[in-house]
């Protein structure tokens, strides 16, 4: 929108705010429910590995999802409170968030995905995936949600540099996450791309260039990530034997507000750090201050005078 002094924001923010794209597109506060579908990976069930990422948790990123051992209603409900306790009234995205959630037979996957939407007040689904994970006949599934409900895919990418995705026993690299890309928007589905800033061995410039790449691709949402060093992870195991540095909070601010700028300003910013629970952390254990990172990045968007976009290809003036 378009303020009395000139110049367009995105309700108050200098960046695309997931938050401001949901009130436009639903009228009301949207939230998302995290989910636990009771899935697993390939990278941890032997297909392609049994340790997993190196950097993912034991709950498959789903640290803060329902607690698999409630059905889904059960768990809906017990995040659906929670959630509550911060924003009284609106209506609900069912993320299925836990783990590889289109890694199963897509009878399976149908049930599960319209499980979640016929849960009242739920306007949409988001899926979290490997590039690895959309064979034709899930990729089919997902077309015919999408034409019937809001959608968006969760991809992840994590880094564009092979070297660091062999590191992290990954077990994908840039090619695959390219290849799913183009066929989720082949068939119009809206994407979200999963970055992390501060994987070991990769320099700032190394972590640029993965924002340079993303921002040149025809992605619809961004979640960036701070790596966080988690207990029971196998990078505890790498750390403990080649201690590695975490990035400072000040780096990491301001590397944000440079892969903002290269971004084109439609891409939906839906996370700019991430959370990690407090009795697993390892480091950085200032990332436990989510907010004051997140006033951080505001504050020093206004104090370096730029916005989401100012150096995308096609440079999007603020003012």
């Amino acid at each position: 929108m378009i303020n009395s002094k000139g110049f367009m924001q995105w309700g108050g923010k200098r960046y695309h705010s997931l938050n401001y794209h949901l009130r436009g597109k639903f009228g009301q506060k949207v939230f998302k429910i995290p989910l636990d579908a009771g899935l697993t990976c390939p990278n941890r069930d032997g297909t392609l590995s049994i340790g997993g990422c190196a950097f993912c948790s034991l709950r498959g990123s789903g640290d803060f999802a329902g607690d698999r051992s409630k059905n889904l209603e059960g768990q809906f409900a017990q995040v659906k409170t929670i959630m509550h306790r911060k924003w009284a009234q609106g209506k609900y995205i069912a993320y299925y968030q836990a783990f590889t959630n289109t890694y199963a037979p897509v009878e399976r996957l149908q049930y599960l995905y319209h499980l979640a939407l016929q849960h009242p007040g739920v306007v949409g689904l988001a899926v979290a995936t490997r590039p690895d994970c959309l064979p034709d006949e899930v990729m089919d599934l997902l077309e015919e949600i999408n034409h019937k409900t809001y959608l968006w895919v969760e991809l992840g990418l994590q880094t564009i540099h092979e070297t660091t995705s062999q590191a992290m026993n990954m077990h994908y690299c840039f090619n695959d996450f390219q290849d799913a890309l183009n066929k989720l928007r082949a068939r119009n589905i809206e994407t979200c791309t999963h970055i992390i800033l501060g994987l070991p061995g990769e320099s700032i410039e190394d972590m640029k260039q993965t924002g340079r790449k993303i921002a040149q691709m025809d992605i619809q949402g961004l979640k960036i990530h701070l790596l966080h060093l988690m207990q029971g992870t196998p990078l505890e195991e790498i750390y403990k034997k080649n201690p590695f540095a975490f990035l400072e909070a000040d780096e990491y601010v301001e590397l944000v507000i440079d892969l903002l700028e290269m971004l084109p300003p439609q891409v939906v910013i839906h996370r700019l750090t991430g959370d990690s629970p407090r009795n697993l952390l390892i480091g950085p254990t200032w990332s436990l201050n989510k907010w004051e990172i997140l006033n951080r990045i505001d504050q020093r968007l206004v104090e370096r005078d730029t916005w989401q976009g100012r150096d995308a290809e096609e440079p999007y003036s603020y003012f």
